[in-house]
């Protein structure tokens, strides 16, 4: 696992992106994205994401095309949100334990691309 400010650094770097990988569970994510899960050891942050990607979750067609994705961490535990808006709340995961390296991530997920805002 790489240190936070490298993986911060890295982030940064990534603009649009060329290749769409597929998760298994229906959703794509971008080179950011996979970036951040090797980097950060989080395949499980973009698992969590793709499966509330449920029929009764999409159901809200405010989240059908658009949804922000928050994960804040303090002291080795994080809080998952999700927001069809900036403030806009929907969703929320606690999370009871994670090694996650940053204090906080947003990524958007778009028309089912998970992606980095730099990306967007």
């Amino acid at each position: 696992m790489e240190n936070p400010e490298q993986i911060t650094a890295a982030l940064k770097q990534f603009i649009g992106s060329g290749i769409i990988y597929q998760h298994w569970l229906g959703i794509g994510f971008t080179e950011g994205v996979k970036y951040l899960a090797d980097a950060a050891e989080a395949y499980w942050l973009i698992d969590s994401i793709a499966s509330h990607q449920t029929k009764r979750f999409l159901s809200n067609t405010k989240l059908q095309n658009f949804q922000i994705w928050l994960l804040s961490v303090k002291e080795k535990s994080g809080t998952l949100i999700c927001e069809w808006d900036t403030g806009k709340e929907v969703l929320r995961q606690e999370i009871e334990y994670t090694d996650f390296p940053i204090n906080s991530i947003k990524v958007y997920l778009i028309s089912k691309v998970l992606m980095l805002p730099t990306e967007y």
